[in-house]
């Protein structure tokens, strides 16, 4: 039976909350499936979860599938929505051959020649095409002025060449303006890393492309104690003999751990040995990221130490890069296999003394919706050879879940109370162990991942990471099968055996399905449509009215959309037809009223559980002091998360996707005309130009950063 489009979403069993308008244009215009000439093939969303259902449902052996199916199916209609790329392509073949149903990559490393950039440029190019995102690191480039002796020239370094990937994406992806997925990392130990962190202080530059920061405890203690930072790259045995660089003199070469040791000088312990190309103070550089990150959001900020210590396959594994909302930590050609839990759906009587979360019945879309993301493995679409391998070989996915702030809005819980914290801890928990359980059974009846299967010799850099190898007599030199590598002696799978040692022996013995099963992604346009904006997530609602900024076809600048929470629609459906967001309960909490270290806690507590990683941005309000929020990335360091990122709405920098009134009424933008004069106009005012009409925000952004008529 076909679900309405009308009633998608419900905060008891039998009572629906009508699509806003917004939630619905989001499913037609990025979600519902149409021929070449636009003509709907999904006429619902039902139709939509039925089309998804069916194709994962046809993986299963034939006598299986219509069971399969209508679980599927069930599952979808209580929550479970996987990711943005699933549900537009899943079922689509005969529509559109050429796509994937994953969602983001991460690229092979990008080896320092022109040869291999222009290779990986190559790579990226059809990634993106099959509609793919894709993150990279550049800091394996030599940095600006560096001497390339085959060109008898210097280089222009690792930021000149971003532009070129930037271009490609616009020219590829972006269908004439909109923006890329992409995502930059680099180290920060690289000579360029001020360029890097000051790139998007120049209009226009680096738009497709997010940025983070590869960020080591190092680093960070040398923050804290205020010492010296040494910048360097690698060099090649060429560069040491003609510049006579002596190896063990502190002034000239450090040692430090490279993703690549292609072509440079390693010693027995994994070190490159790395040039010496300045000397400054750790504190400089922090100083120059949080000012960078106040006024423009970016960088990012990824605990690569953390990362790589936390990760599942760390036996084989070096990690450097992400996917482009950061929330997947991935080796090259790794892919972003994502899906969300719609956490409200399992809210009992919200707004009353007996509200409640439906435990069961959360565990039972969780078993299911894993199966489900692992049969998407089998229809990945992705358009190289060593994605596929990747994918297979591992069969990893992130499982999430979105709508934690509304639903403990719905639970009359303040977000980033003691109680929430509580909450969100147990949801990952109960999320992660019922992951693992469905893990062992699809492993006994589908065969475990073939990672599990090889066998892996035991190194000295192995025997020094896991101490407790040796413990229990395992020495350099021996073999050793992935599924013990990676049950016994992952930092993670150590930490699911305190709650259930049973499991993870059995999974020891016999292997998982798959190598991780967790990550939470943003999920913004597929909060707002499928799950009637529910709030993005990990993160409370951005606010409980305000404006989204999308992108339509013909137009020559954003359109603002009028925006809902979902929690007040139920509010209104449930409580106050006539709520509005001046008159709601002291627990309606939005974004920019919880501090950052409430954020930060939140996202430690989901964390603990979550095997990959956590996409979240930490929101403060326009006038949130710099004093207090300059720390923010050292606190979330101290609380051991893998990555952070901030937002701060900036007139001067972006305009951004969601927009309140508020603040569109206190900013005033500055037009300068053909005939000298300039015009002053509120955000919130409305401007004819070029023979449409503007919001006078959008268009502001739309000239300033080049993409006016570009759509």
């Amino acid at each position: 039976m076909k679900q309405a489009l009308e009633t998608p979403t419900s905060t008891r069993r039998g009572m629906a909350i009508a699509l806003q308008p917004a939630s619905a244009d989001i499913w037609d215009a990025k979600y519902r499936l149409k021929s070449k000439d636009g003509h709907p093939v999904d006429e619902t969303i039902g139709a939509t979860y039925e089309r998804v259902a069916r194709a994962l449902a046809d993986i299963e052996l034939p006598e299986q599938r219509e069971h399969w199916y209508e679980q599927f199916l069930w599952a979808l209609h209580r929550g479970a929505i996987p990711a943005g790329r699933i549900i537009s392509n899943a079922g689509a073949l005969a529509w559109k051959p050429a796509t994937s149903t994953i969602n983001c990559t991460v690229s092979d490393t990008i080896g320092d020649s022109m040869d291999d950039i222009l290779a990986k440029l190559h790579q990226a190019g059809l990634t993106l095409k099959a509609g793919c995102g894709i993150g990279y690191e550049f800091s394996t480039l030599r940095p600006r002025g560096a001497y390339v002796s085959g060109a008898g020239a210097y280089t222009s370094g690792p930021l000149s060449f971003m532009d070129i990937y930037d271009k490609m994406c616009f020219t590829v992806s972006s269908a004439g303006g909109r923006r890329g997925a992409q995502m930059a990392t680099f180290d920060v130990g690289h000579p360029d890393v001020l360029d890097f962190i000051r790139a998007k202080r120049e209009d226009g530059r680096l738009r497709q492309f997010n940025l983070s920061l590869l960020i080591t405890s190092e680093f960070m203690q040398a923050v804290e104690q205020d010492a010296d930072w040494t910048l360097a790259f690698p060099v090649s045995p060429a560069e040491q003999q003609a510049d006579q660089l002596d190896l063990n003199d502190s002034s000239q070469i450090v040692w430090r751990y490279w993703p690549t040791h292609k072509n440079y000088i390693v010693r027995e312990d994994g070190k490159v040995a790395c040039r010496v190309y300045r000397v400054l103070k750790a504190r400089r550089i922090w100083d120059s990221i949080m000012a960078s990150t106040y006024d423009f959001a970016e960088p990012g900020f990824i605990l690569i130490d953390h990362v790589n210590e936390m990760n599942n396959n760390w036996f084989c594994e070096d990690i450097r890069a992400t996917n482009p909302c950061g929330e997947q930590p991935l080796p090259p050609h790794g892919a972003c296999l994502l899906g969300s839990v719609n956490l409200t759906r399992f809210v009992r009587d919200p707004f009353t003394a007996e509200a409640r979360f439906d435990w069961e019945e959360y565990r039972k879309v969780v078993s299911l919706f894993t199966r489900m993301l692992d049969n998407v493995v089998e229809i990945n679409g992705l358009p190289l050879p060593e994605q596929r391998d990747e994918i297979y070989r591992k069969r990893r996915h992130g499982m999430g879940f979105l709508g934690l702030g509304s639903t403990m809005t719905l639970l009359g819980m303040k977000y980033g109370s003691a109680q929430s914290l509580a909450f969100t801890e147990q949801v990952s928990r109960e999320m992660a162990l019922e992951g693992w359980r469905a893990a062992l059974e699809l492993s006994r009846e589908k065969g475990a991942a073939p990672i599990m299967d090889e066998d892996f010799t035991v190194t000295s850099e192995m025997l020094a990471r896991r101490p407790e190898m040796a413990a229990d007599g395992l020495k350099e030199g021996d073999k050793v099968k992935g599924r013990l590598l990676w049950a016994r002696y992952s930092r993670y799978m150590q930490q699911v055996a305190e709650e259930e040692p049973e499991l993870v022996a059995a999974l020891a013995e016999e292997g998982a399905r798959f190598t991780h099963h967790t990550s939470i992604a943003p999920t913004g346009t597929i909060s707002l449509s499928l799950a009637n904006n529910a709030s993005n997530g990990i993160e409370p609602s951005f606010a409980h009215h305000y404006f989204r900024n999308i992108i339509r076809e013909g137009k020559k600048s954003k359109e603002q959309v009028d925006v809902f929470s979902y929690e007040l629609l139920a509010y209104r459906h449930l409580v106050d037809a006539g709520a509005m967001p001046d008159s709601l309960p002291d627990y309606f909490i939005s974004a920019d009223e919880v501090t950052p270290i409430q954020h930060v806690d939140v996202q430690a507590a989901a964390q603990k559980w979550i095997d990959s990683s956590i996409s979240k941005t930490a929101n403060v309000p326009t006038d949130y002091p710099y004093e207090d929020f300059k720390d923010i990335y050292h606190y979330a360091w101290k609380q051991g998360l893998k990555g952070c990122t901030t937002f701060r709405f900036n007139p001067e920098a972006f305009q951004g996707v969601l927009v309140k009134e508020e603040d569109l009424a206190n900013t005033t933008y500055r037009f300068n005309l053909e005939d000298g004069s300039v015009i002053e106009v509120k955000g919130n005012e409305e401007i004819e130009y070029d023979g449409e009409t503007h919001s006078a925000a959008n268009l502001y952004e739309a000239l300033k950063e080049g993409y006016y008529g570009k759509f």
